[in-house]
């Protein structure tokens, strides 16, 4: 599972442009973060946790600070969250998590996106019952057996657990996320997560080749283009 969760990691911003439309999907989710659950990091572990992740992608300060700042005014743009599921190139799964302010104009460019590489958007839970809704740690670690009891002493619901290269990967359902982080963070200090959220783990992966390849990376940089899509999730294995 570990390895399958890492195909689907987004890769790193390699130009000023693709910098700018990170630190605003960063931004506007941090923003909504914090106008629903708190602007303190300190209460609201969802928003300390996507504080600490936004850091690790290297979006500054200012806008990290400009979003909470923009909550705590209480105005601003009302987003809500929306979900499609589809069909990508080479009959992978596809599932895309946005946050929008005109779910019309969202569900019609995700749409264009999927007809563009002659694919087809379906209805909700078309695919997502093939993927696990899972929360996932991963940090360095020797030990998987002290990690798993620390989780069970804490009445934690463990998926799995691998050790790999040093590394302990923790997955856990994703109503479990507080809990599981709780646990780990009692029982091992201030542990520094390489990994630290909640995403759509497939069962099983689809392998891709040749044109469908091509296809599909076009298909992830069209989507990735959209203002409103926050996260994509897929079962495509190079």
């Amino acid at each position: 599972m570990g390895r399958a969760f890492q195909n689907r990691k987004e890769s790193m911003a390699k130009t000023s442009d693709q910098k700018a439309k990170v630190y605003s999907k960063y931004g506007r989710e941090i923003y909504v973060c914090a106008k629903s659950g708190g602007v303190d990091p300190n209460g609201n572990l969802a928003l300390r946790s996507l504080i600490d992740k936004a850091k690790k992608d290297q979006v500054p300060t200012h806008v990290i600070d400009k979003a909470i700042d923009k909550a705590k005014g209480g105005g601003g743009e009302d987003f809500d969250t929306a979900r499609y599921e589809g069909f990508g190139p080479g009959n992978t799964m596809v599932i895309v998590d946005c946050l929008s302010d005109n779910p019309n104009r969202t569900f019609g460019d995700v749409r264009t996106c999927f007809n563009k590489v002659k694919c087809k958007i379906g209805g909700q839970g078309s695919v997502s019952h093939m993927f696990d809704h899972s929360a996932i740690f991963v940090f360095d670690g020797t030990d998987e057996e002290a990690v798993l009891e620390a989780l069970m002493m804490a009445d934690v619901d463990v998926t799995d657990i691998e050790l790999e290269d040093g590394k302990v990967t923790v997955f856990t359902p994703n109503t479990e996320y507080g809990k599981a982080k709780a646990a780990l963070t009692e029982a091992f200090g201030e542990v520094e997560f390489d990994v630290d959220e909640i995403q759509f783990v497939a069962q099983n992966m689809t392998a891709i080749e040749g044109d469908d390849v091509d296809q599909f990376d076009r298909f992830l940089d069209l989507l990735n283009d959209l203002e409103d899509v926050q996260r994509v999730y897929h079962n495509a294995e190079y």
